[in-house]
């Protein structure tokens, strides 16, 4: 990040914002997508983060910290987004993606369920997963972005696996009185 831009951003300069917008909202959009896995909800996290940024710049003492910080500030928009959401919502496609492998009925079905298992996470630990994995931060900088200690993140990310491996187990068993059912169909 242009620590000049940040800092120009920061005596309101409108056009030094606008310029560190148009460089900050793919990735902070990309953020919330990850963790919310709605677009349009997501959408509306990184408005009200980018509207944080705003009003929350002056007082950003280090213009270096500024990427970190909009992490952390998209991340916190997420999860008021989250508790906003209705508990259920519609499996809402992503986007287009060629299957890689040879049996695309299978590839979707795996991905169908890597997102429910995904989706079943808190917003916690979806965030850690995102800045982690998708964004390729180390401990420390995804500690520094979630406002955590990086042992925090260590326990999350163990947590958060474990619950998604947990979900996809539990997603591969048949549902009870699946076997009865198939039994009385012979």
């Amino acid at each position: 990040m242009d620590r000049n831009l940040v800092e120009r951003a920061q005596g309101g300069d409108l056009e030094a914002f606008d310029a560190l917008t148009v460089s900050t909202h793919p990735r902070l959009y990309r953020v919330a997508l990850g963790i919310l896995r709605d677009a349009d909800r997501a959408e509306d996290a990184t408005q009200a983060a980018l509207v944080d940024v705003w009003k929350y710049l002056p007082r950003l003492r280090d213009p270096v910290a500024y990427e970190s910080w909009s992490y952390r500030l998209v991340v916190r928009s997420c999860m008021r987004e989250a508790k906003s959401a209705p508990r259920w919502l519609p499996r809402m496609p992503l986007g287009h993606e060629e299957p890689r492998t040879t049996d695309p009925f299978a590839e979707i079905l795996d991905r169908d369920q890597l997102e429910r298992g995904f989706r079943s996470l808190s917003v916690e630990h979806r965030a850690v997963i995102i800045m982690r994995y998708l964004l390729d931060l180390s401990h420390e900088d995804t500690a520094q972005a979630l406002g955590i200690a990086p042992g925090t993140v260590g326990s999350r990310l163990s947590r958060a696996m474990a619950a998604l491996r947990a979900a996809l187990e539990a997603a591969e068993r048949p549902a009870p009185g699946w076997r009865e059912a198939q039994g009385a169909d012979r």
